[in-house]
């Protein structure tokens, strides 16, 4: 079986992708900060890519580089 994706964020990441979710001015932009958000809060990203954003996504690639 696969290990399961994580992410671990310091205080200072997460406040800049809190402030690109609210604030940045590209949608795509605040789209990804909103799903990493989801998955460093311990959300899949399998289940981010299919139901956390507002299109659904690939799931290997959602939260990709």
């Amino acid at each position: 079986m696969a290990a399961r994706r994580t992410l671990e964020l310091s205080d200072e990441q997460r406040a800049e992708l809190e402030r690109a979710r609210d604030r940045h001015p590209k949608p795509h932009v605040r789209e990804k900060a909103a799903a990493l958000l989801k998955v460093a809060a311990g959300q899949s990203p399998h289940a981010v890519a299919k139901q956390g954003v507002l299109k659904t996504r690939d799931p290997d690639t959602a939260t990709a580089g």
